[in-house]
């Protein structure tokens, strides 16, 4: 069984607050790569994002507020 949440790309702009336009300039193909974060069903036009990949990347490239450390520690001031 799938468990796997599929948005276009209307439904993937309300989730994460940018604009439909923002997402298909800028994030597709730079950020949101097609065979990872979205892919053509049936070979078409249309775009299927899918969730849980954008949402577990989203948290990975979120920034840490601390200062690395030499030891390999972070100082979080």
């Amino acid at each position: 069984m799938n468990n796997k949440t599929y948005l276009t790309t209307d439904e993937l702009s309300e989730r994460i607050k940018y604009d439909s336009r923002t997402i298909r300039e800028r994030l597709k193909d730079s950020v949101l790569l097609e065979g990872i974060h979205y892919f053509r069903p049936f070979g078409g036009r249309k775009i299927l994002y899918i969730w849980e990949t954008i949402e577990r990347d989203m948290q990975l490239a979120a920034p840490s507020f601390g200062i690395p450390m030499a030891n390999g520690d972070v100082c979080h001031g």
